[in-house]
């Protein structure tokens, strides 16, 4: 009898001691985090959404991530901010913002740098180009995780616009980047730089005569009902960037480390496909609301830049990079 109390007492003990360690090993459970400027049907909460969940998945559960849209956390420069402070986990940005933090993406920002999206593709996926970039700004207190396609950025305006001349004069809101603001001067316009969540009215009230995005500001945000000419001129491809503080990034396990990574590349491919369905209906969207689309002969537009592909060229920060792109058009 005492035997089988005290087997009794020893499975009791296992059950207890079980449970406890199960309860220790879901309260080291991490949950991080992620702040984005889109809206809850945009491709790009699509992507993060899938990011979270591959991230939970390739973890076993260990890390979670929260996905925080329509800048419910702060813009995307007070997100970066956070980043850097360590009050926020995760962001996505986009090269044009990032280069005031880091130089490095500065690459990205140079117009006409790239042919066409297989190039991009190549530039981001490349060891000497987009990895290593992603891996440059942990000293400025973030570290980049994955790339997303934000597609090709153009011109959209109250009046028709065929060729540079066409923009003297016109203020033009752009992202606070330099290099955006650069490429406004050198077109003869006037750059104006607004927070997004500010255009549509800006547009309406005529405080500025353009901006400049891809064609998701004009159907999803509705831009294109009071500017009603996209000019197809394809000065950028400017990738959004995932990014996670580096005070956060610390404290992942290497296996975590290894998941959110993983989880990053997984949601780069998914989102290739995904932007290149919404780009084709978006499309049509923009002309059933009477947006006018203008096909132009890019030349004019490159030669109006030529200085900041010489700059870039002597530029010690970026320089290798725009080398290593150049040399990947093929």
């Amino acid at each position: 009898m005492l035997n089988i109390k005290k087997t009794k007492l020893h499975l009791a003990t296992a059950v207890i001691v079980g449970s406890l360690m199960g309860a220790s090993s879901m309260s080291f459970a991490q949950t991080i985090k992620l702040s984005h400027n889109g809206d809850t049907k945009s491709p790009i909460h699509k992507a993060l959404k899938f990011f979270a969940d591959e991230v939970k998945e390739k973890s076993d559960g260990d890390l979670k991530v929260r996905v925080y849209p329509n800048g419910q956390l702060g813009t995307q420069r007070e997100s970066l901010e956070l980043l850097q402070s360590g009050a926020l986990d995760m962001a996505k940005s986009n090269a044009s913002e990032l280069e005031s933090f880091d130089p490095a993406y500065g690459a990205f920002n140079i117009p006409y740098i790239f042919r066409d999206r297989e190039h991009f593709y190549r530039a981001l996926e490349s060891d000497d180009v987009g990895q290593k970039i992603l891996r440059s700004s942990e000293k400025y207190g973030f570290v980049g995780v994955a790339y997303f396609d934000a597609g090709s950025r153009n011109f959209y305006t109250t009046k028709p616009v065929r060729t540079p001349a066409d923009l003297k004069g016109m203020k033009i809101r752009v992202q606070p980047s330099p290099s955006a603001i650069k490429m406004m001067e050198l077109m003869g316009a006037s750059p104006t730089p607004l927070p997004f969540g500010e255009l549509y009215t800006a547009l309406q009230q005529r405080v500025v005569d353009g901006a400049e995005n891809n064609i998701g500001a004009v159907t999803t945000y509705r831009h294109g009902e009071v500017a009603k000419y996209y000019t197809q001129d394809e000065h950028a491809m400017i990738p959004d960037v995932l990014v996670i503080s580096a005070t956060t990034w610390e404290k992942l396990s290497a296996d975590n480390k290894e998941a959110v990574i993983a989880a990053g590349k997984d949601a780069t491919a998914f989102m290739k496909t995904l932007w290149a369905e919404y780009t084709a209906e978006e499309m049509k969207k923009a002309t059933k609301m009477g947006v006018e689309v203008l096909e132009v002969n890019k030349d004019a537009f490159i030669n109006a830049v030529a200085p900041m592909h010489k700059e870039a060229a002597e530029n010690p920060v970026i320089s290798s990079y725009v080398k290593a792109i150049k040399a990947l058009d093929k």
